[in-house]
């Protein structure tokens, strides 16, 4: 999905959009959160179904990786839950990356975007965070990044933040019912970014109401474009 604005300059900052697991690109809080940014900002946004997720087929590792995360959630077997799901998600980014990747290329070769629009990453709880982690810390393009809680900080995404150097906004749900926060903090605490910025509220990522976040983040270091309906 590329949501343009309707006029304005071409080559505009580019964001990309993730979004959470189970869901996909034409989600009811992405659709708004696209919609706001093309009419607010003058930017243009993209979105892609991870593997597995809308419009894609399923492999039988996917189907089999949501059949054992709804049985040992159900179980309470919360230790096997998160090998599964950290093993789900790292498999997910490992196929997304590169898909991302040529959706970039792509795009680039459109007179709309152009080579030169500044590309910032635009977030995505759970899902979308442990794909952008891993996106940005091997894609020069992107020069700015707003990321999500609501996964399980495993040691490789520690690693890949560890590489990412670009500013970062991250956003905590401080209430998250299976997610380690101390294990999160530790990740955010990874990012070699000199500027870096926490946001924690109480709720889960399904829950929780976000209060204070820093609309103008992205627009700080992708600069501005004339707003325009979308």
């Amino acid at each position: 999905m590329l949501w343009l604005p309707a006029s304005g300059s071409d080559q505009a900052p580019l964001v990309l959009m993730g979004h959470g697991g189970g869901l996909h690109k034409k989600t009811p809080g992405l659709m708004a959160r696209a919609h706001d940014t093309v009419t607010r900002w003058g930017y243009s946004v993209v979105a892609i179904d991870a593997p597995g997720h809308g419009d894609r087929p399923r492999t039988t590792e996917d189907e089999q990786a949501r059949t054992d995360l709804r049985q040992t959630m159900a179980a309470g077997e919360i230790e096997l839950f998160e090998s599964i799901s950290v093993r789900y998600s790292a498999s997910l980014a490992e196929r997304a990356v590169p898909e991302w990747q040529a959706t970039l290329d792509a795009l680039q070769r459109l007179p709309e975007i152009g080579a030169e629009a500044p590309i910032g990453y635009g977030g995505g709880m759970s899902l979308g965070t442990a794909i952008g982690i891993p996106l940005t810390a091997v894609e020069p393009r992107i020069t700015a990044a707003i990321f999500g809680g609501g996964f399980f900080a495993h040691a490789a995404l520690v690693e890949a933040a560890r590489r990412i150097t670009v500013p970062v906004q991250f956003l905590l749900p401080w209430d998250e019912e299976y997610v380690d926060r101390q294990s999160v903090l530790a990740l955010f605490d990874a990012f070699a970014s000199k500027d870096k910025t926490l946001l924690a509220n109480p709720g889960t990522h399904r829950s929780m109401r976000w209060v204070g976040i820093d609309n103008e983040f992205l627009v700080r270091y992708l600069g501005r474009a004339d707003t325009s309906p979308a």
